[in-house]
């Protein structure tokens, strides 16, 4: 077994391979960028080395630099996680010909499965079914718009070269064809610098279900069960379970022998995940492979009880797998939802700022976080906006949905705006709980409605709050509210986002009767600004400014006091850029006019382009800002006047 790895990641994935690494005695060394100077990953390590400035392409992504840290540390191995490098077959060529061990497959398995179209005909004729499509190299418009119409709609654009909803697009119609290829074309060259495409048959209502492989290079294979990964937005993952629920044995052994027959087909050695679409009559195809250990490989490791990581380390050292398959057993239900950095309120757009509150459930056997970030942490606009993954186990599916709904709830976070909520929300969908999945199943729900505002408890923490701390400021002066708990109150509650009510309460018998029901609720201190209100068992984070409620539910601010000077309104027609990230393309000039809807510019940040888009029929007054310029939240980009209307005779 080695003795030192070097980690070619960060945030969570590293932290979690470092907890393997530190229960195995072996020693870990970080790599870190100028913006992760101070990340839980650097901390958590046994040595850490710098190799660049922020961009990934300046630090991450310079397989040379990790190389040179790798020799400076004496290391005797890498292991590089997912995303980056980990899927680039030069770099795995480079660790072996520097003498290291590369923990993943090798170089030519990566090749084989790196370019999609490459790897559908490599697996035609070997008992891997495939979707129908394009695959060919040969990547004109023209010949990508003929194969199109071959195909019919609705088709999925696909990047050739990569995964993760980049460079992916639905489209429905012929007329939005064109544009749709320039926009996953350049997606694709942005997030992988190649922008070959490849079309398939796009499956209305399909599951997106994957089977975990491992092989060793003694040319034994078994499949570790599958993975649900069926509740995606844009392509991306949301949620993940394991086993897939409503599976049958017959069908689980088909596509685990397809997916080993895919993983020999190209000698594949590791830990690699084979992706299927299944269809509602119970056909499967052959999507990807992925290469790598994926993000959601916890689930995996609760149902089966083994550390892949482990596996991995065993298996990179040339030892032989520890199980066989007859061996490996499924236990329980998994699920793991992915905490992302992002506004679910705004688009979903990648959101920044310091994590003034951020606190984990307990961990026990059952309940699972694995975070790369701590309270305090500023979370940047340079590398992919997940947090963390909380992961959880029980006997059942349904024990496992309570486990989860508790476990978030539990989750605190303030400071930077998150998915916790819209998590909350989805694993409550009437769908989603009776198990009805499909890729499409976060758009077709009706479960997004807003949570109702929780006047009462709010107005109980204020009430409450005197009680523990006479010097307490009163966030209700308007109301002449006194440290004195007088009998009777008139409340004025106010939400984030200007809803206002008011509430009468009054002290009868020990017990606060607060809008016509009573509350004999206690309110306690847990650290300096945060609160439980029991037996509510709300949490409750205070401050000069707002009130946090925290429950089942999901989170709701309220303001305890009106800022001076609150900003108003733009009311000159500017637009500002709604995240943080750099400007890709502007497609007006000043003097244009242009209707509500028309794409002005747009903007690239996490990865991700966000189209800047017209509200209303204008005039394009003032551009500040051009193509390539890097820009901030709430910078002002364009200026856009009211469009000219003749003026009716009098």
């Amino acid at each position: 077994m080695m003795q030192k790895v070097l980690i070619a990641n960060r945030g969570e994935i590293a932290v979690r391979i470092m907890r393997t690494l530190k229960d195995l005695g072996i020693a870990s060394v970080a790599v870190y960028s100028d913006a992760d100077r101070y990340a839980m990953h650097v901390d958590m390590a046994d040595e850490a080395v710098h190799i660049g400035a922020n961009e990934a392409s300046d630090s991450y992504l310079r397989s040379d630099k990790i190389l040179a840290a790798a020799k400076a540390v004496g290391a005797d191995a890498i292991h590089p996680g997912y995303g980056f490098l980990s899927e680039n077959a030069g770099f795995a060529r480079a660790v072996a010909e520097a003498g290291l061990i590369f923990i993943g497959p090798p170089a030519d398995a990566i090749d084989a499965m790196g370019d999609k179209a490459s790897a559908k005909a490599l697996l035609s004729g070997r008992q891997v079914p495939l979707v129908p499509g394009y695959h060919g190299d040969e990547q004109t418009d023209e010949r990508l718009l003929a194969e199109a119409l071959n195909c019919g709609f609705p088709l999925l654009l696909k990047a050739s070269a990569g995964g993760g909803g980049k460079g992916m697009r639905i489209v429905e119609q012929e007329s939005e064809l064109g544009a749709e290829i320039a926009a996953a074309r350049r997606e694709a060259a942005n997030a992988f610098g190649d922008d070959r495409l490849l079309i398939e048959r796009f499956l209305r209502k399909p599951r997106h279900v994957e089977v975990q492989v491992f092989c060793d290079q003694q040319g034994n294979g078994v499949y570790l069960f599958e993975r649900d990964c069926s509740v995606q937005r844009r392509h991306q993952k949301v949620i993940e379970e394991a086993p897939a629920p409503g599976m049958t044995s017959e069908l689980r052994q088909r596509m685990g022998e397809a997916a080993l027959a895919a993983a020999h087909a190209i000698g594949y050695v590791g830990a690699g995940t084979v992706e299927f679409l299944l269809d509602t009559d119970g056909s499967f195809y052959f999507m990807e492979m992925n290469t790598r250990l994926q993000v959601e490989h916890p689930v995996t490791e609760m149902i089966t009880g083994q550390d892949l990581v482990h596996w991995q380390l065993l298996v990179a050292s040339g030892h032989a797998l520890p199980l066989t398959q007859e061996q490996l057993s499924c236990n329980g239900h998994a699920i793991e939802v992915r905490l992302y950095a992002e506004d679910p309120d705004n688009g979903f757009l990648p959101a920044l700022g310091t994590l003034n509150l951020w606190r984990e459930p307990r961990a026990t056997t059952q309940v699972r976080v694995d975070s790369g970030v701590r309270q305090g942490d500023e979370v940047s606009p340079h590398y992919d906006p997940m947090l963390a993954k909380l992961i959880v186990h029980g006997d059942t599916r349904e024990q496992a949905l309570r486990l989860m709904r508790q476990a978030l709830a539990d989750l605190l976070i303030d400071g930077v705006k998150t998915n916790r909520d819209f998590l909350l929300r989805l694993l409550s969908c009437p769908a989603f709980v009776d198990a009805d999945l499909s890729t499409d199943l976060i758009d077709r729900s009706d479960w997004q409605a807003s949570q109702a505002p929780d006047w009462h408890s709010a107005a109980l923490v204020e009430l409450l709050l005197p009680t523990l701390n006479s010097n307490a400021h009163s966030p209700w002066h308007a109301d002449g509210f006194q440290p004195n708990l007088a009998a009777s109150r008139q409340l004025t509650l106010m939400l984030a986002d200007g809803r206002e009510t008011r509430i009468s309460a009054e002290r009868i018998d020990q017990a606060w009767q607060v809008g016509g029901q009573s509350y004999r609720s206690q309110l306690q201190r847990v650290e300096q600004d945060l609160y439980q209100l029991l037996p509510q068992r709300q949490w409750v984070l205070l401050s000069d400014d707002d009130m946090v409620l925290f429950d089942q539910h999901g989170s709701q601010r309220f303001v305890r006091q009106r800022w001076l000077g609150e900003q108003q309104e733009d009311d000159h027609g500017g637009l500002h850029a709604p995240m943080s990230g750099h400007v890709l393309a502007v497609n007006v000039a000043a003097g244009d006019t242009v209707k509500a809807g028309d794409v002005l510019m747009i903007m690239e940040a996490m990865k991700m382009e966000h189209s800047i888009r017209a509200g209303h029929d204008a005039v394009v007054e003032q551009l500040l800002c051009a193509a390539g310029d890097s820009v901030r939240e709430g910078d002002e980009l364009v200026v856009l006047s009211d469009a000219v209307h003749t003026k009716e005779p009098a």
